[in-house]
């Protein structure tokens, strides 16, 4: 039917994945009214008569429920909710306008989306059994609706509505899982729980108060609201001094994140200590380390999905590979890095596109492929490449039979593409960049960023790619005041190449990029001025050691110490049994495991780890230590 077509955009537009447009955006306005989207499966219809039980027929709320209908029977469970709530109870229909105070239940045998409000109607494409209506419904409600969407999981089997959890949380929206052990079956809340994009676990009759709890001010206003604690709008200053205690507690700077989707995520996690003032939030983050690193993961917007934008991935592969790939020799060696990856769908997409364009054009070349993040648990998710089912709504049943094994749990990449991706932690705004690229992608992320931070990282992408290497953006993004660095390629799909000229290395250098200094070799004049002033810069560089530098030792690639500089006693002792100099070996109680896998991301990945505080046992108590490992500049220094 006609509506199929926007049901289609919807779910491939949505907001969890990269691409989204700002998660603060969508089409909700102060003052309109939330949308509640609830799934269910088995047991569901218990839990709705529950829900709507204690909900009040003046609300201010409407509801649109999609649980799992037999599509061969009328359904009758409008008749039957209807005895739990006063509100209208109606069967949704193509193109109705939802409003507050209503409940709208999805039709057997139809898939549902919403559209500036409307509920959009479609024929399923795919046989009973393969469908996910619930994740359809919720990441189309997340997109249209935005910060205003909300979504709830109820009693089910399975695991649909996860991922439409994870585009309302991406979207800034509210999420809820019923308690697993008050649920008839409990697979559906789980898996949205064990995921990680619920924001309330409660018994259902507790669900309403949660929602006015998280209400935003000024955009939800009931007359139960009086009983909730509903925080104020963050003051600048105090997000201010907030920013700071976190960068001091986790060594990561927020400042210059949005303050439209970090003022959203701060409000939360003080409205879930009943706490409204932000001074008195800071003390208390000050004072609790756990709500230090659980304030950290809310800000992180940890949402993405497979071959977001399809489109996008069809012209990279048809379009842009070909080039990037045109007159190399077989031994070239193709270097890609995905930038802000999340839990590693974007970054396993584009591997597979790769896979499927050397087979197809019957040429095999090494691929470099780097992937990183920010989020220790997103890259170790990525690590694993264990996906729900619900991916078959974003992937063919041709590359799902092709590039994933099926398992109880859901999908697994197969091993031949997850060998392809290397997964590490990086913080792309304050480490440096991977360099000799032929495409960079980092979708999804910018737009969470303000324009002062939008604009530094553009150049360093221009600094990583060679010249004419390919930039993949979101629809959502740009290269924004820099059109002497990038031509565009598709600026449908915001694929960009690098251009590099003269014009172009000044305007990089002049953005403040330390690293641009390296690229290119230098002319014999500017190494005549540099050799005259290698005395005065040793003389400072040995003062400067002696005076600040902290307790360091220089190593090999294996590990090996080289130089010791300053007391490293508090940290490495001589190991028992047959000598050694292996920093790891020598490492004291508490930091081994830690100084590990930094020194292999610094050997391996050439990625630095800066700051990490480690608690390390000396003298027969444990201390927290500050632990930095830097590869040197010298690639064949060893």
């Amino acid at each position: 039917m006609a509506s199929r077509k926007a049901t289609k955009q919807n779910q491939a537009r949505s907001p969890a994945t990269p691409g989204s447009a700002d998660s603060s955006s969508g089409n909700a306005t102060e003052g309109q009214f939330r949308i509640v989207g609830l799934g269910a499966s088995a047991g569901g219809l218990e839990a709705f008569e529950q829900f709507f039980r204690a909900v009040p027929p003046d609300c201010g709320l409407a509801f649109v429920l999609v649980p799992h209908l037999d599509p061969s029977h009328a359904s009758i469970l409008t008749e039957i909710l209807q005895r739990s709530t006063v509100m209208p109870v109606v069967e949704a229909m193509d193109q109705i306008a939802v409003a507050p105070n209503h409940v709208y239940v999805i039709p057997p045998n139809r898939d549902m989306a919403i559209f500036h409000g409307i509920l959009q109607l479609s024929v399923p494409e795919v046989p009973r059994g393969q469908r996910m209506p619930i994740d359809a419904f919720l990441r189309s409600l997340a997109e249209d609706q935005g910060e205003q969407a909300v979504g709830i999981i109820l009693s089910g089997t399975g695991s649909d509505g996860t991922l439409g959890l994870r585009a309302i949380v991406g979207a800034g929206g509210i999420t809820l899982a019923q308690e697993p052990s008050t649920a008839k079956y409990d697979s559906m809340p789980s898996s949205a729980i064990r995921a990680g994009y619920v924001t309330h676990v409660l018994p259902v009759e507790k669900m309403l108060e949660a929602l006015l709890a998280d209400a935003q001010p000024g955009r939800i206003r009931l007359a139960a609201a009086a009983s909730a604690p509903t925080p104020v709008p963050v003051p600048v200053g105090g997000m201010s001094r907030l920013l700071m205690q976190l960068r001091s507690a986790t060594g990561h700077d927020f400042s210059l994140y949005k303050k439209s989707t970090i003022g959203r995520r701060i409000e939360r996690r003080m409205a879930q200590h009943e706490v409204t003032d932000i001074e008195v939030y800071t003390r208390y983050l000050k004072e609790h380390s756990a709500e230090a690193k659980a304030l950290f993961k809310e800000l992180l917007i940890n949402v993405t999905s497979f071959f977001r934008d399809p489109e996008a991935f069809v012209a990279l592969k048809r379009d842009i590979l070909p080039q990037l790939f045109a007159d190399k020799p077989d031994d070239y060696v193709f270097r890609v890095w995905v930038a802000g990856c999340a839990t590693g769908e974007e970054a396993y997409s584009i591997a597979i596109v790769l896979r499927e364009f050397m087979d197809e054009a019957h040429r095999e070349f090494k691929v470099q492929f780097y992937s990183t993040d920010l989020d220790d648990d997103a890259i170790a998710i990525a690590r694993t490449g264990i996906y729900p089912p619900n991916i078959a709504a974003d992937v063919t049943p041709e590359r799902l039979r092709r590039f994933f094994v099926k398992e109880d749990a859901g999908y697994r990449v197969k091993k031949e593409i997850r060998e392809m991706v290397v997964f590490a932690i990086q913080n792309v705004i304050k480490d440096p960049p991977f360099t000799k690229l032929d495409l960079v992608s980092c979708r999804n992320l910018m737009i969470y960023l303000e324009p002062e931070l939008q604009n530094r990282l553009i150049p360093a992408f221009h600094y990583a790619l060679k010249p004419g290497g390919i930039l993949f953006l979101s629809p959502s993004e740009s290269i924004g005041g820099h059109p002497d660095l990038f031509s565009a390629v598709s600026r449908k799909w915001k694929l960009y190449r690098a251009v590099h000229s003269a014009a172009s290395t000044r305007a990089t250098m002049a953005d403040g990029l330390a690293w641009a200094t390296e690229r290119g070799g230098k002319g014999p004049d500017e190494a005549a001025k540099e050799e005259k002033k290698t005395n005065f810069a040793e003389l400072t560089r040995r003062a400067l050691l002696q005076a600040y530098a902290p307790a360091s030792v220089m190593t090999d690639t294996k590990g090996n110490i080289l130089f010791v500089h300053g007391d490293s006693g508090r940290y490495l002792r001589p190991a028992p049994g047959q000598p050694t100099l292996n920093v790891v070996e020598m490492a004291r109680e508490g930091l081994q495991l830690d100084l590990r896998a930094a020194l292999h991301d610094a050997a391996q990945l050439g990625l630095p780890t800066l700051g990490r505080e480690v608690s390390v046992k000396t003298n027969g108590d444990f201390k927290t230590v500050s632990l930095s490992v830097r590869p040197l500049s010298d690639p064949d220094a060893g």
